[in-house]
């Protein structure tokens, strides 16, 4: 006899719902933009260097918005970069504090600005916060001479008027925090000029009295160096001027400032540049030799030579633009005469940059795996790019592998992007994604980076068990033992673990047939029909 039923399963739902919230509180310059799931806001704070650490910042869960019970469970956190280490937030306040000493200088050198960008991220929903932080200067270095004391000779016949460069003081610090003055002490043959020189403030020692040999050999001055903090620092410079007898002419440059641009690689022993001076004395006393100046810093030195005789400067080392794109050299010319009479000038040296550099791809993984349901514009991961060479060579396009239902969308920050899905993803036909993206500059020739993001796709609940055949028919025998194994039915379920585990029940057929479900039983977990009752071809 037909005997018609069927079956019905069940299966656990994993699914979740992020629910976006609305963030109406704005301080300080706060600019929000939304990719789907996606929230992106950027807030700009300053602090002093040097302060203590576990000093407060700023609250980053007031200032954005942010409902601070919920930072633990969205674990809120700096993402790890360049300076994140120097700052933390606190998850149970949003306190965003100092983590470890802030050294400006050792940060931002000598730049005007110094500022250092964070990522904050909270999940569930996903948000990335952009923490831009500028680090005040203080006045933590006091002014430097790169020699205690200077010796100046002089011919006691120089004509007053005539000016002898000077060491030139040094401050880590920036600003009004930087060497700012010079004072010379008191004295009756010499005053004091100061000359801008880009940046730099030079002191030259002008002769206001003509010196006499006879009536006193040597002169003692102090050069003092103030820097402008509060309150101001300094350090002094021993001067000792020697009067010697006469030398009528001193050395001059063609030039009081050579400027020169040179490209970046440059050979070794490649000509930068002569430098001539000239002397209208006549014999050893017009004859002219050139030397770096005293307080020359060593690290050029260790780049550029001088041809004593000749003036030519060439290139001894490594140029490289990332490390210094200008150097700043003092030549200075003497003579042969006695005494032997000086002069200086200043040679500029702009170094060009070069594309020497490949990209570098920062990837910030927000989750390593993505739901198959996941909606279009979902965030995956953030990408930052960056190339230390300058212009064009500096300027960075990126793209993903072709192919893949992924896309890069730019942050409203420069070289900052987001990973996002394109479209709809399906487990049940590519489980994972091998992501590789590619950062090249706009250099000639141009430079690439590479570097490959796993993305594995986790399962959701979203097929249905498939029986083999459907409708399924059986045939059974009457007389059939009560209790016995009749037939047995499997269905299969594309999905992964629990939301693959199918369940089997018999449920009543359409109307009009016959109520079979109450004289059959099903196991549940292997699909085995039983009968509950021996059946009569001729009473069914």
């Amino acid at each position: 006899m037909d005997v018609d039923f069927s079956c019905i399963f069940f299966k656990g739902d994993k699914r979740q719902r992020s629910k976006m919230t609305d963030r109406s509180r704005i301080l300080l310059f706060f600019l929000l933009l939304c990719y789907s799931e996606l929230i992106l806001a950027q807030i700009k704070y300053s602090t002093p260097e040097e302060v203590k650490v576990g000093a407060v910042i700023g609250n980053v869960a007031k200032d954005l918005g942010l409902d601070v019970s919920s930072l633990i469970s969205r674990r809120v956190r700096i993402v790890p970069g360049a300076d994140g280490a120097l700052f933390e937030v606190n998850p149970n306040n949003g306190v965003l504090y100092v983590h470890k000493k802030i050294d400006r200088e050792q940060l931002c050198d000598r730049n005007a600005a110094c500022l250092t960008d964070l990522k904050l991220v909270v999940e569930n929903p996903l948000e990335v916060h952009y923490v831009t932080l500028e680090i005040i200067d203080s006045n933590d270095h006091a002014p430097s001479f790169t020699e205690k004391e200077k010796v100046i000779e002089i011919a006691e016949l120089t004509a007053p008027g005539a000016r002898f460069q000077l060491s030139l003081a040094r401050d880590p610090d920036v600003g009004i925090n930087s060497v700012q003055q010079y004072k010379l002490s008191q004295n009756d043959h010499f005053q004091l000029e100061i000359r801008d020189r880009d940046e730099d403030k030079i002191p030259f020692l002008v002769l206001q009295q003509q010196l006499d040999r006879e009536q006193k050999t040597n002169h003692s001055l102090v050069l003092t160096a103030i820097d402008g903090g509060t309150p101001p620092r300094s350090a002094n410079l021993n001067i000792t001027v020697k009067v010697l007898d006469i030398n009528d002419n001193r050395p001059t440059f063609s030039k009081d400032i050579y400027s020169v641009t040179l490209q970046e690689n440059a050979a070794v022993n490649a000509i930068v540049l002569n430098v001539q001076a000239t002397d209208l004395d006549e014999g050893t006393s017009g004859e002219v030799q050139y030397a770096f100046g005293g307080d020359i810093n060593s690290r050029v030195l260790e780049l550029f030579s001088l041809d004593k005789q000749t003036g030519e400067i060439r290139v001894r080392g490594l140029i490289d633009y990332e490390t210094a794109n200008v150097y700043k050299l003092d030549v200075q010319a003497s003579d042969k005469g006695t005494p032997p009479m000086k002069t200086d000038c200043r040679v500029i040296i702009k170094i060009q940059d070069k594309n020497d550099n490949k990209p570098e791809i920062e990837i910030t993984s927000l989750s390593s795996t993505v739901p198959e349901d996941s909606k279009p514009g979902t965030v995956i991961a953030l990408i930052s790019v960056s190339d230390s060479d300058s212009g064009l060579n500096g300027k960075v396009m990126c793209r993903l592998t072709e192919h893949v239902p992924f896309e890069l969308k730019p942050s409203f920050k420069e070289n900052m992007y987001s990973l996002v899905t394109k479209e709809m993803l399906d487990r049940e036909a590519v489980s994972h994604y091998d992501v590789f993206i590619t950062a090249t500059d706009c250099g000639e020739p141009p430079l690439s980076a590479i570097k490959a993001l796993n993305i594995r796709v986790s399962d959701v609940n979203d097929n249905a068990p498939e029986y083999p055949h459907s409708p399924l028919e059986l045939y059974l025998t009457e007389n059939n033992p009560p209790g016995g194994s009749i037939y047995s039915v499997s269905a299969c379920d594309m999905d992964l673990n629990e939301n693959a585990v199918v369940s089997y029940r018999v449920i009543k057929g359409e109307r009009g047939h016959k109520d079979m479900a109450s004289f059959l039983n099903i196991n549940s977990e292997n699909g085995e029909i039983s009968a509950l009752k021996s059946f009569d071809f001729e009473t069914v």
